[in-house]
């Protein structure tokens, strides 16, 4: 699993969301996860999620922590698993750093009524792909958030935490798979 913070600000409109965008833009081949700062701006017809279309729920926040992450070989229902490890271990990382109360919703996470993310999986012709995005500013935003900024945490040192835990339990989970015998 290749991993890379980003230092360039990029604004997610969801066009990121493909096939080898990890891997044209940035040479990491293979299975990939990058994170950046920027805004996000999804519009109604970028949208992945069929559910927030129908709601006419557009996505937008001034500052968020991006990641992006590229499965190959990999069906919709374990790419969906992976979003909500990756989305369990952003809760855990944000308890860690002393922060209480975050609960898991699916893939969203919640400070009691506010909302502190935004998280799609789905597949490529090639691929998973998936992106989770976390609020650093709560400005602005459609609906009641809470962003890293309300808890004092650094973007790009939260970032890295993620990335490492990411890689580091996928990384055990396949020495997992190749320790055990079959049973017959």
């Amino acid at each position: 699993m290749h991993t890379r913070f980003i230092t360039d600000s990029l604004t997610y409109t969801g066009d990121f969301l493909r096939s080898h965008w990890i891997y044209n833009t940035y040479g990491l081949l293979g299975d990939a996860a990058v994170a950046f700062e920027g805004a996000c701006n999804v519009n109604l017809s970028e949208m992945v999620d069929l559910a927030d279309v129908h709601a006419q729920a557009s996505i937008y926040s001034e500052h968020m922590l991006h990641f992006i992450v590229e499965h190959f070989h990999t069906p919709l229902e374990i790419m969906v698993l992976r979003q909500r490890l990756l989305t369990a271990q952003i809760r855990d990382l944000l308890e860690a750093s002393g922060i209480q109360n975050i609960q898991r919703q699916g893939d969203d996470l919640y400070d009691g009524a506010y909302k502190l993310s935004v998280s799609i999986a789905t597949l490529s012709p090639v691929s998973g792909v998936m992106h989770f995005g976390i609020n650093i500013s709560s400005h602005n935003t459609p609906v009641p958030t809470r962003a890293l900024s309300d808890y004092g945490l650094a973007p790009e040192t939260f970032a890295r935490q993620v990335l490492e835990t990411y890689a580091a339990e996928l990384h055990n989970i396949q020495a997992a798979t190749c320790k055990v015998r079959s049973v017959a």
